[in-house]
C-alpha cells in the first residue's frame, strides 16, 4: 500500500525549532543514560519564563564524564538539588523533577547538525537580575553570544 505524505521529501527545519537565550526553567523529566564512552542525564526543561515561551520546553543533557562533573555540581547546586545527596554523591532522578533554576542555552553547529547547548546556570531568585540584563530569547540565529555570564562562583 502506498500513501502520499506531504513534505516528507523536503529539508527538516529542526534548527528552527531551537530556542536560544535566558530562560528560567523547572525540571520536568529526568533519566540516566548510560553510555560506556559519556553517561549522561537527560533532562527536559519547561519554560516558566518569559511568559511567551511558557508552553514550549528545552531538552539538554548534562555529562557524568570525569571532564564535565564540574557541569552536572553546578546545575545540580544552582538548581536547590538536595545537599546531602549531593555530599553523598548521589543524584535521585526523582529529586530533580520540580527543580527550579535559570539556564542559558546557545545553538551549537557541528558536522552540519545544530544544537542546543547548556551553556550556564544560575539560581532561580537570580531570574530578576538576569532577565533586565539580557536581551530578549527567540529562535536560534546566526551570531556569538553577549559573553553573559550567570554563575558568579
Amino acid at each position: 500500500m502506498k500513501r502520499h505524505i506531504a513534505g516528507l521529501h523536503g529539508e527538516v527545519r529542526h534548527e528552527e525549532d531551537l530556542l536560544e537565550g535566558v530562560f528560567l526553567v523547572r525540571v520536568e523529566g529526568a533519566r540516566y543514560c548510560w553510555d560506556p564512552q559519556k553517561p549522561f542525564f537527560s533532562i527536559r526543561f519547561g519554560i516558566l519564563e518569559p511568559k511567551e515561551f511558557a508552553s514550549r520546553s528545552i531538552p539538554g543533557r548534562l555529562y557524568c564524564t570525569l571532564k564535565a562533573l564540574w557541569r552536572l555540581n553546578w546545575f545540580l547546586r544552582d538548581f536547590g538539588y538536595d545537599p546531602d545527596l549531593l555530599g553523598r554523591e548521589e543524584v535521585d532522578e526523582k529529586a530533580l523533577l520540580g527543580l527550579s533554576g535559570v539556564i542559558r542555552t546557545v545553538r551549537k553547529t557541528s558536522a552540519r547538525r545544530s544544537y542546543l547547548n547548556l551553556d550556564s546556570f544560575a539560581a532561580s531568585g537570580e531570574w530578576e537580575t538576569i532577565s533586565v540584563h539580557h536581551h530578549r530569547p527567540g529562535m536560534a540565529q546566526k551570531g556569538g553570544s553577549d559573553d553573559l555570564q550567570l554563575h558568579t562562583d
